[in-house]
Protein backbone atom coordinates (compact mmCIF):
# COMPACT_ATOMS: atom_id res chain seq x y z
CA UNK A 1 0.00 0.00 0.00
CA UNK A 2 2.88 2.60 1.19
CA UNK A 3 4.27 2.37 -2.64
CA UNK A 4 1.24 4.37 -3.60
CA UNK A 5 1.97 7.26 -1.15
CA UNK A 6 3.95 10.25 -2.86
CA UNK A 7 5.35 12.37 -0.77
CA UNK A 8 5.38 16.28 -2.04
CA UNK A 9 7.50 18.82 -0.99
CA UNK A 10 5.53 22.46 -0.21
CA UNK A 11 7.41 25.58 -1.16
CA UNK A 12 8.09 26.34 2.39
CA UNK A 13 10.32 23.59 2.31
CA UNK A 14 13.45 25.07 1.36
CA UNK A 15 12.63 27.92 4.18
CA UNK A 16 14.77 28.30 7.25
CA UNK A 17 15.35 30.02 10.38
CA UNK A 18 18.73 30.55 11.43
CA UNK A 19 20.68 29.16 14.15
CA UNK A 20 18.79 25.94 14.44
CA UNK A 21 21.31 22.62 15.45
CA UNK A 22 21.01 19.39 16.70
CA UNK A 23 22.63 17.93 19.86
CA UNK A 24 23.15 14.25 19.33
CA UNK A 25 23.60 11.57 22.30
CA UNK A 26 24.54 8.29 21.40
CA UNK A 27 26.51 5.46 23.68
CA UNK A 28 24.97 2.03 25.29
CA UNK A 29 21.88 1.74 27.87
CA UNK A 30 23.06 3.15 30.88
CA UNK A 31 25.70 5.29 29.96
CA UNK A 32 24.08 8.40 30.66
CA UNK A 33 22.83 9.95 27.39
CA UNK A 34 19.28 11.37 28.97
CA UNK A 35 21.13 12.57 32.22
CA UNK A 36 23.31 14.32 30.34
CA UNK A 37 20.76 15.73 27.83
CA UNK A 38 18.18 16.99 30.56
CA UNK A 39 21.44 18.73 32.23
CA UNK A 40 22.87 20.42 29.35
CA UNK A 41 18.93 21.75 27.85
CA UNK A 42 18.59 24.08 30.79
CA UNK A 43 21.25 25.96 30.29
CA UNK A 44 20.92 26.32 26.41
CA UNK A 45 17.64 27.89 27.39
CA UNK A 46 19.33 30.38 29.72
CA UNK A 47 21.44 31.18 26.38
CA UNK A 48 18.43 32.08 24.44
CA UNK A 49 17.89 28.54 22.40
CA UNK A 50 14.79 27.39 21.71
CA UNK A 51 15.02 23.68 23.36
CA UNK A 52 13.25 20.78 22.21
CA UNK A 53 13.50 17.14 23.47
CA UNK A 54 13.60 14.01 21.49
CA UNK A 55 14.18 11.24 23.76
CA UNK A 56 14.41 7.36 21.90
CA UNK A 57 12.15 6.04 25.44
CA UNK A 58 10.05 8.76 24.63
CA UNK A 59 9.64 8.78 21.30
CA UNK A 60 9.26 4.92 21.27
CA UNK A 61 5.80 5.94 23.05
CA UNK A 62 4.80 8.00 20.58
CA UNK A 63 5.97 8.17 17.21
CA UNK A 64 7.77 5.09 16.58
CA UNK A 65 5.13 2.88 19.10
CA UNK A 66 4.64 -0.79 18.06
CA UNK A 67 8.19 -0.78 16.36
CA UNK A 68 10.06 -4.30 17.91
CA UNK A 69 14.11 -3.67 18.47
CA UNK A 70 14.86 -6.06 15.24
CA UNK A 71 17.55 -4.10 13.22
CA UNK A 72 14.97 -2.63 10.56
CA UNK A 73 13.12 -1.20 13.84
CA UNK A 74 16.18 0.52 15.15
CA UNK A 75 16.73 2.09 12.08
CA UNK A 76 13.28 3.05 11.36
CA UNK A 77 13.09 4.89 14.73
CA UNK A 78 16.47 6.54 14.58
CA UNK A 79 15.30 8.05 11.00
CA UNK A 80 12.35 9.17 12.46
CA UNK A 81 13.79 10.99 15.22
CA UNK A 82 16.71 12.24 12.53
CA UNK A 83 13.62 13.34 10.52
CA UNK A 84 11.72 15.20 12.63
CA UNK A 85 14.93 16.85 14.38
CA UNK A 86 15.88 17.79 10.77
CA UNK A 87 12.19 19.56 10.81
CA UNK A 88 12.97 21.16 14.35
CA UNK A 89 16.49 22.55 12.92
CA UNK A 90 14.96 24.01 10.19
CA UNK A 91 13.13 26.33 12.24
CA UNK A 92 15.44 27.21 14.70
CA UNK A 93 15.32 24.99 17.21
CA UNK A 94 18.61 23.38 19.17
CA UNK A 95 16.99 19.76 18.93
CA UNK A 96 18.58 17.26 21.92
CA UNK A 97 18.36 14.03 20.92
CA UNK A 98 19.06 11.29 22.99
CA UNK A 99 18.86 7.93 21.53
CA UNK A 100 21.30 4.70 21.83
CA UNK A 101 21.39 4.56 18.19
CA UNK A 102 23.78 2.03 17.83
CA UNK A 103 24.50 1.84 14.09
CA UNK A 104 27.27 4.24 12.54
CA UNK A 105 25.12 4.23 8.52
CA UNK A 106 21.96 5.08 10.35
CA UNK A 107 23.73 7.94 12.62
CA UNK A 108 25.06 8.96 9.16
CA UNK A 109 21.66 9.08 7.55
CA UNK A 110 20.26 11.34 10.65
CA UNK A 111 23.21 13.63 10.08
CA UNK A 112 22.73 14.37 6.59
CA UNK A 113 18.78 15.22 6.88
CA UNK A 114 19.63 17.69 10.01
CA UNK A 115 22.41 18.93 7.77
CA UNK A 116 20.21 20.09 5.50
CA UNK A 117 19.39 23.05 7.38
CA UNK A 118 22.00 23.33 10.20
CA UNK A 119 24.67 21.66 12.46
CA UNK A 120 24.75 18.16 13.78
CA UNK A 121 27.02 17.93 16.80
CA UNK A 122 27.40 14.17 17.72
CA UNK A 123 28.46 13.73 21.31
CA UNK A 124 29.58 9.91 22.48
CA UNK A 125 28.65 9.41 26.05
CA UNK A 126 31.62 6.73 26.48
CA UNK A 127 31.04 3.62 29.35
CA UNK A 128 31.76 0.04 28.99
CA UNK A 129 29.28 -2.38 29.13
CA UNK A 130 30.60 -3.44 32.47
CA UNK A 131 29.83 0.14 34.11
CA UNK A 132 26.19 0.41 32.57
CA UNK A 133 25.60 -3.27 33.78
CA UNK A 134 26.29 -1.47 37.07
CA UNK A 135 24.51 1.16 37.12
CA UNK A 136 21.28 -0.40 35.42
CA UNK A 137 18.28 -0.28 38.44
CA UNK A 138 15.96 -2.11 35.85
CA UNK A 139 17.81 -5.53 35.68
CA UNK A 140 18.33 -5.33 31.82
CA UNK A 141 21.90 -6.32 31.69
CA UNK A 142 21.37 -9.23 33.80
CA UNK A 143 18.42 -10.25 31.97
CA UNK A 144 20.30 -9.64 28.80
CA UNK A 145 23.59 -11.87 29.90
CA UNK A 146 21.35 -14.43 30.95
CA UNK A 147 19.69 -14.89 27.37
CA UNK A 148 16.54 -13.78 28.69
CA UNK A 149 16.58 -10.94 26.81
CA UNK A 150 17.60 -10.88 22.67
CA UNK A 151 19.06 -8.44 20.69
CA UNK A 152 20.57 -6.40 23.55
CA UNK A 153 22.81 -3.68 22.46
CA UNK A 154 25.96 -4.38 23.97
CA UNK A 155 25.62 -7.95 24.67
CA UNK A 156 24.48 -9.57 21.89
CA UNK A 157 24.12 -6.80 19.32
CA UNK A 158 26.36 -4.94 18.46
CA UNK A 159 27.05 -0.88 18.92
CA UNK A 160 29.28 0.79 16.32
CA UNK A 161 31.10 3.51 18.10
CA UNK A 162 31.18 6.95 16.63
CA UNK A 163 34.34 6.97 14.26
CA UNK A 164 34.55 11.42 14.67
CA UNK A 165 32.00 12.27 17.21
CA UNK A 166 32.20 16.20 17.49
CA UNK A 167 31.89 15.75 21.49
CA UNK A 168 33.07 12.98 23.66
CA UNK A 169 32.53 12.73 27.54
CA UNK A 170 33.79 9.59 29.29
CA UNK A 171 30.94 8.98 32.03
CA UNK A 172 33.31 6.59 34.05
CA UNK A 173 35.73 9.48 34.69
CA UNK A 174 33.06 12.62 34.40
CA UNK A 175 30.59 13.40 36.30
CA UNK A 176 27.26 14.39 34.59
CA UNK A 177 27.43 17.70 35.44
CA UNK A 178 31.03 18.02 34.36
CA UNK A 179 29.88 16.04 31.23
CA UNK A 180 27.25 18.76 30.58
CA UNK A 181 29.43 21.65 31.67
CA UNK A 182 32.32 20.35 28.77
CA UNK A 183 29.05 19.75 26.21
CA UNK A 184 27.70 23.51 26.63
CA UNK A 185 31.64 24.76 26.46
CA UNK A 186 32.06 23.07 23.36
CA UNK A 187 29.04 24.06 21.73
CA UNK A 188 30.20 27.82 22.93
CA UNK A 189 33.27 27.25 20.80
CA UNK A 190 31.23 26.17 17.92
CA UNK A 191 29.52 28.99 17.86
CA UNK A 192 25.95 27.40 18.14
CA UNK A 193 25.14 29.45 21.45
CA UNK A 194 26.18 32.39 23.50
CA UNK A 195 28.53 31.85 26.26
CA UNK A 196 27.25 31.78 29.93
CA UNK A 197 25.27 34.14 30.81
CA UNK A 198 24.69 33.70 34.84
CA UNK A 199 26.05 36.39 36.99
Amino acid sequence: MTEHIYAHEHPESAHKREGGFTLWFTGLSGSGKSTIAHLVGPELDERGAIVEYLDGDTVRTRLSKGLGFSKEDRDTNIERIGWVASRLTRQGGAVICAAISPYEETRGKARAMVEEFGDFVEVYVKASVDACAQRDVNGLYAKAFAGEIKGFTGVDDPYEEPANPEITVDTETQTPEGSARHVVERLEALGLVKGGVRA
